[in-house]
């Protein structure tokens, strides 16, 4: 049977590529400038065959089975000057990669009530979107990382969070700022150079360069589960974080890492895995087993497999919470 062809953006780089392990063909249109979303196979990504880039004037011209949307502005208006009205009929997905930014509990999602299906990345995040009678549904996420071993060798922590200062609170600047107070910490990423980081660490170099830092610091309040959170842990890393959003289903503090509402916890927490090595192997050698067993490239490739084939073939997932709870007697 061929591979089914689905269409979309690129939005996230590492999502995608890891996406794009599933056995699907997926083609990204590209502009001249390589544009929001139209920057095709960018990046430090070791893209497969079967990821293809074509010019934005020919999206019209090919057939697909399914078409991906990751973006509000792609969904509301850029699909309506690149497809066809045939390829407008084509069954379509909406990838939802973060929790609502406005009001947490009553943000109506841009696909609700119509029969996109909403794909939410986490339960937290589809259980704080109102998504209306749109189909929905959840894929855990998925990373793979080369077999590279933890060392945590520098007495320090390592955070891995692009432009924090501009997004300020939302992504834990001043958390950040905080806890480097009282806790050796570095920070990798774009536009950290300009607060005293180690600037952009290319992909395929972050498994090495993180896994000789001591632990994985995510000081971000609210989000979705963060990749590098994940790609951490299957280091072998343990992770410091705050006790909030989806990883708390994630992290159990003294187990994996430590997680808490309190930074000054947290900083104990860090100096702590700092004089104590062995223990920070311990946490890190449990973190890398809950990462393999829940985020595993394989069963997240699966999960977009069936997923595509249900919706090319006219099977939707129901609306959230539109199935009978039954009452334990």
């Amino acid at each position: 049977m061929d591979r089914l062809r689905v269409f979309t953006w690129h939005v996230h780089g590492s999502y995608l590529y890891y996406l794009s392990q599933a056995n699907c063909d997926f083609y990204l249109p590209v502009t001249p400038d390589r544009g929001y979303g139209y920057g095709g196979r960018a990046g430090s990504y070791a893209w497969g065959s079967n990821v293809h880039e074509i010019p934005v004037e020919r999206v019209k011209d090919l057939s697909f089975d399914v078409i991906l949307f990751q973006s509000r502005e792609h969904y509301e208006v850029d699909q309506f000057q690149i497809f066809s009205k045939r390829q407008h009929r084509l069954p379509k997905l909406y990838l939802e990669h973060d929790p609502p930014r406005q009001v947490p509990t009553e943000t109506r999602h841009i696909a609700a009530d119509t029969s996109t299906v909403l794909v939410h990345v986490t339960d937290f995040n589809r259980l704080m979107w109102d998504s209306g009678g749109a189909p929905t549904t959840v894929i855990d996420h998925g990373v793979t990382m080369p077999d590279v071993p933890y060392s945590g060798k520098l007495d320090r922590g390592i955070v891995v969070v692009n432009n924090i200062k501009p997004r300020g609170r939302r992504l834990g600047y001043d958390v950040f700022e905080y806890a480097r107070k009282f806790a050796p910490l570095d920070i990798i990423g774009m536009g950290t150079r300009e607060i005293g980081g180690l600037g952009e660490v290319p992909h395929d170099e972050l498994p090495e360069f993180i896994a000789q830092y001591r632990f994985f610091f995510n000081p971000i309040r609210y989000t979705s589960l963060g990749l590098s959170i994940l790609e951490a842990m299957m280091i072998g890393m343990p992770i410091v974080g705050l006790q909030t959003t989806e990883l708390v289903t994630v992290i159990e503090s003294g187990i994996h890492g430590y997680l808490s509402l309190n930074p000054d916890e947290l900083v104990r927490n860090m100096n702590t895995l700092i004089e104590s090595p062995a223990l920070a192997q311990r946490l890190g050698a449990n973190a890398r087993s809950r990462a393999l067993e829940r985020f595993s490239i394989g069963r997240f490739a699966r999960d977009w497999e069936q997923l595509f084939t249900n919706v090319s073939m006219g099977r939707y997932p129901m609306p959230f919470m539109s199935k009978p709870v039954s009452t334990p007697v």
